[in-house]
């Protein structure tokens, strides 16, 4: 009978230290466990990834003694894994272009030792917020890269034609913001082409030069019979933005619109940019146009099931002139 005893209060001890031990670590009966709910909030926490795209910045980072890798193909497979990972964890996760130059400006403007991971993680976290950056669903590294390239490539012409357009001034005749009124001559012209071509998925391309650089912008929409055009915020601005860059400065910009429907060959149009307007270009223009190489100026053969076609009248009123 005693030897029972002992045996219930060594089960009562048992409990009892244990009670006290969820009391001291903050776990009681039917609460989840600590370790679960950082999990919980990790799922819910987005990570950011910054990622060399190409052989020339890697080799650009290796110069920091921090930096732990030495070849770039053990390298993108390293970070194709970690993605792959945080996305198995349910963590949302995004890539951001990492530029070793402008990552050398930044710890220069902050005051931060480059070769650091924290250094590197803070650099990250600022081109997450406002630079391009692509969210990853499961694709595969090669894939990945040329997307991420795009969007840094669209980021940087639209800072730069914002900038142009913003160094433009006011007019000295009315004193209207030149860059705002040709940003609003723009988007009018490009809703006006885009309610003019109607039906079908449109693919249209902008292109300007300027001293420094040949602009270009990519808008693609969807319009069914009913309702009007639907597209991207972001791309749209972009376009409009690009495009303004040729009316405010009487550029010699250009635009072309490729247009799918279904059971129907594909059809291209063009305009030139003339007076602040989109001027049509002829059939043989466009023909021209699309089947020339930009590069070398070479003839390019021309794509099968497509309609070289002149651009059509959009309607838009002529614009208000500013000196």
């Amino acid at each position: 009978m005693a030897q029972t005893d002992n045996t219930k209060q060594n089960a009562q001890h048992k409990a009892t230290l244990k009670a006290a031990h969820r009391k001291k670590h903050g776990r009681r009966h039917g609460t989840p466990h600590t370790t679960t709910l950082r999990r919980t909030l990790r799922r819910e926490a987005p990570s950011t990834v910054g990622l060399l795209v190409d052989a020339q910045d890697f080799a650009a980072m290796r110069r920091y003694g921090t930096f732990p890798f030495d070849d770039h193909t053990v390298y993108l497979q390293q970070v194709e894994a970690l993605l792959k990972a945080l996305t198995a964890q349910g963590v949302h996760t995004t890539v951001a272009l990492f530029d070793p130059e402008d990552y050398e400006e930044f710890c220069a403007e902050s005051g931060l030792d480059a070769d650091t991971g924290a250094s590197r993680s803070r650099f990250t976290a600022e081109i997450a917020a406002a630079g391009a950056t692509v969210a990853y669903t499961g694709q595969g590294i090669d894939a990945l890269i040329p997307v991420l390239v795009s969007r840094a490539v669209r980021q940087a012409t639209w800072e730069y034609a914002t900038l142009l357009l913003a160094d433009l001034g006011t007019c000295a005749d009315c004193g209207q913001d030149i860059g705002r009124a040709a940003f609003d001559r723009a988007s009018h012209l490009l809703m006006r082409l885009l309610e003019t071509a109607g039906q079908g998925t449109h693919h249209l391309v902008c292109s300007v030069p300027t001293d420094n650089d040949q602009l270009l912008a990519v808008l693609h929409t969807h319009r069914d019979s009913t309702g009007p055009a639907r597209l991207d915020s972001a791309e749209g601005a972009e376009f409009a933005t690009v495009l303004a860059v040729a009316v405010a400065l009487e550029s010699r910009g250009g635009v072309v619109l490729r247009t799918s429907a279904p059971d129907s060959p594909d059809r291209v149009h063009g305009w030139r940019l003339a007076h602040g307007g989109l001027a049509p270009l002829t059939a043989g223009e466009v023909f021209n146009a699309y089947c020339t190489d930009a590069d070398t100026g070479e003839p390019v053969s021309p794509e099968s099931g497509v309609e070289y076609c002149a651009g059509f009248d959009i309607g838009a009123e002529p614009p208000e002139t500013h000196h």
